[in-house]
């Protein structure tokens, strides 16, 4: 039996404030999904790079007691909406996981960490992000309805940035050297 791929559809708008998009969300009436818990990527390519120059992804993912792996294809845009295609599974074990990728010739090349929160609001899933360069507000889900959710919650969908969390940080890692901030996107504390 063949998986279904699904369509992943999402906006990434940078904020100052997780407090206010909170507070939107509650005045909303959204239901909490997924309580606060720090969260652990890790991305996985062969040594040639394969995955990421056909524009795919390879994460295992721990959130809270929640382990998924998740291979993502190349991303589109229809305006600031990023789109791509998705599929996805739990798995118990991440330790174990990454070894059997390991063993099939795939290795780690880049962790990155946030807090993360996730709400559902008129069927869209709402993730608030605290990141080591700065915080995100994540709407994903029907196309038609991204924009309306973010207004709703105060947030302007043209601020919406294209770049992933990895893209991201290497640009901010560029723009800050100063900081001397590690290869890999982790908090220090």
């Amino acid at each position: 039996m063949k998986a279904e791929e699904t369509l992943e559809s999402e906006l990434k708008i940078p904020v100052t404030d997780l407090e206010p998009v909170r507070t939107s969300l509650r005045r909303e009436r959204a239901v909490l999904v997924q309580i606060l818990a720090r969260e652990i990527n890790l991305l996985l390519d062969r040594h040639d790079g394969r995955l990421r120059t056909a524009g795919s992804t390879l994460r295992l993912r721990q959130h809270g007691d929640r382990n998924l792996l998740t291979l993502k294809g190349p991303v589109s845009y229809s305006g600031a909406i990023k789109v791509r295609a998705e599929h996805e599974t739990e798995f118990s074990d991440l330790p174990r996981m990454v070894d059997i990728f390991e063993r099939l010739g795939f290795s780690v090349f880049m962790r990155y960490e946030k807090d993360r929160e996730e709400w559902l609001v008129e069927q869209c899933s709402v993730v608030l992000d605290h990141t080591p360069m700065g915080d995100f507000v994540e709407v994903e889900g029907p196309p038609e309805r991204l924009e309306r959710v973010a207004r709703l919650l105060g947030l302007d969908a043209e601020t919406a940035v294209r770049g992933s969390y990895v893209s991201l940080w290497l640009e901010y890692r560029e723009l800050h050297p100063e900081l001397d901030l590690p290869a890999n996107m982790v908090f220090t504390e």
